[in-house]
């Protein structure tokens, strides 16, 4: 997982998250919850990403929407076999 530039939105969000939960909790306390939270929506964010790639496979047909297998699109190619 590499560093891209959403990620400092996620940066500067969990620490207004932390710099809000201070008064509440203990600054020890208010750190370690941020972090569980950046790197659980890391984790979260990495792995929804390899689930959608999986689900593309090759690619997707820009004329009907289908996955493409074998560099061919089944529903386009039947179409134009018929």
């Amino acid at each position: 997982m590499g560093f891209e530039k959403r990620e400092i939105v996620l940066i500067v969000g969990v620490l207004f998250l932390m710099i809000g939960m201070l008064p509440f909790i203990a600054p020890v306390y208010a750190v370690v919850i941020a972090a569980a939270i950046y790197f659980g929506m890391r984790v979260f964010v990495g792995r929804r990403r390899k689930q959608i790639q999986k689900a593309m496979g090759e690619g997707m047909c820009a004329v009907c929407g289908q996955r493409i297998v074998n560099n061919k699109c089944p529903h386009c190619d039947a179409e134009k076999q018929t």
